[in-house]
């Protein structure tokens, strides 16, 4: 790697961090992209009146002084119209200090930091923009299901890593064995979805020296990274020799329980913020005017936010995986996330697709099956996940209309 970044960045972007060839993403393999598993299963919620612990959207709103930064920010004119396209100073430099504040980590809010439509554009947009056709990239599996239609919208190759109940722990030996010459980037998440598992020191080490020895580039999905249980959240930025060749993603989402707001960053180098940036300018261009100022607000809330939002969701947590665990289902708790992954054969099942599809009307609740997040299939077909970010009383009738699977 070079002293001045990742390789073949320049392919990607001018001196000015504007664009230098557009690919032609239009031709670009999209079959097999159809509906998501979330839209299915929520229309099932709808459709038979099922408590839905499907997707992972919160059943209250944040906090209140949060959502009335949002209005008066609409009342005074706040990013009604087009804002910047990096996003607003003012959540810029929130970031930065989000990012001092918890990890110690040093950025420029004018070079380093990019507002982004949710992590998932800022997923979309890292992805479109750091990878070429036959590029290969390593991601753990099971894994969120828009990692593999970004992949595949940029013309990549996805090599999953499978992470194996009931420790969902990576295999570092098989990690280093995945590293071809074709291989670009490792794509992590951490707290992961849908297993829960956080990476440990050791882990994060063993990944960063990987990364330098064969010339990696890292990007890191941490939407959760205030809802850690067990252990301990370390951006991976942070280690030695990954603050040139890591891509930090976040949001404001699933920390503050505004879901439909839609605001997320990415932190990283001038180089790869510019470069990401040359992609995210032809998705959304800009996003969420008025939200981004009480974003901005949200993370500067005090540490006792942060913590009650924490042990409030460990609460959910151990309230659900508890109550699965009386029902019959095999409960591998999760260290951080709001979700629980749980084993059906215990009750006599084995196909995660056919029991989540069935249960609304056996029961009244909606899961999503785990197989989806995998490309081996067979891996995840006995597991099943739950949303646990619902009001306890919530969570409590899902118990009970789940204890008619007994």
């Amino acid at each position: 790697m070079s002293q001045d970044g990742p390789r073949s960045i320049d392919e990607h972007t001018s001196e000015d961090g504007g664009d230098v060839s557009t690919r032609p993403l239009m031709n670009r393999r999209l079959d097999g992209l159809g509906t998501t598993i979330f839209a299915e299963m929520s229309a099932l919620a709808t459709a038979t009146g099922a408590i839905n612990l499907g997707q992972g959207f919160p059943d209250t709103d944040g906090p209140e002084e949060i959502r009335e930064a949002a209005v008066r920010a609409l009342r005074e004119g706040k990013g009604n119209q087009y804002p910047p396209g990096p996003g607003i100073p003012e959540l810029r430099t929130a970031v930065t200090e989000h990012q001092q504040r918890f990890y110690g980590l040093a950025f420029d809010p004018d070079t380093e930091v990019l507002v982004t439509a949710g992590a998932t554009e800022a997923i979309a947009a890292t992805m479109l923009s750091l990878l070429e056709p036959g590029d290969e990239v390593i991601a753990f599996e099971p894994y969120y299901d828009s990692y593999a239609a970004c992949i595949q919208m940029a013309g990549a190759t996805r090599v999953p890593l499978t992470l194996h109940a009931p420790a969902f722990r990576p295999d570092l030996d098989a990690l280093r064995d995945a590293v071809t010459d074709r291989t670009r980037l490792l794509l992590l998440n951490s707290p992961h979805n849908p297993t829960g598992m956080v990476l440990t020191q050791e882990e994060l080490r063993a990944i960063a020296e990987l990364a330098v020895e064969r010339d990696l580039i890292v990007v890191t999905d941490e939407v959760y990274e205030h809802l850690v249980f067990e252990g301990e959240h370390t951006p991976l930025i942070s280690l030695p020799g990954m603050r040139d060749r890591t891509v930090s993603i976040s949001s404001a989402g699933k920390t503050f329980s505004f879901t439909g707001w839609k605001v997320g960053w990415i932190t990283a180098s001038p180089r790869l913020v510019s470069a990401v940036r040359s992609a995210k300018q032809y998705l959304t261009y800009v996003s969420s005017g008025p939200f981004q100022y009480a974003v901005a607000e949200a993370l500067a809330l005090p540490d006792h936010y942060f913590t009650a939002f924490r042990e409030d969701m460990r609460a959910k947590r151990d309230l659900l995986a508890a109550g699965l665990a009386d029902v019959g289902f095999t409960v591998f708790k999760p260290a951080g996330t709001y979700f629980v992954t749980a084993d059906i054969r215990l009750l006599g099942e084995s196909d995660g697709f056919a029991f989540c599809r069935a249960l609304p009307e056996r029961c009244g609740v909606v899961a999503i099956p785990n197989a989806v997040f995998y490309d081996h299939r067979e891996a995840g077909a006995p597991f099943v996940r739950f949303a646990f970010c619902k009001k306890p009383e919530v969570l409590e009738a899902a118990v009970t209309r789940l204890a008619r699977l007994r």
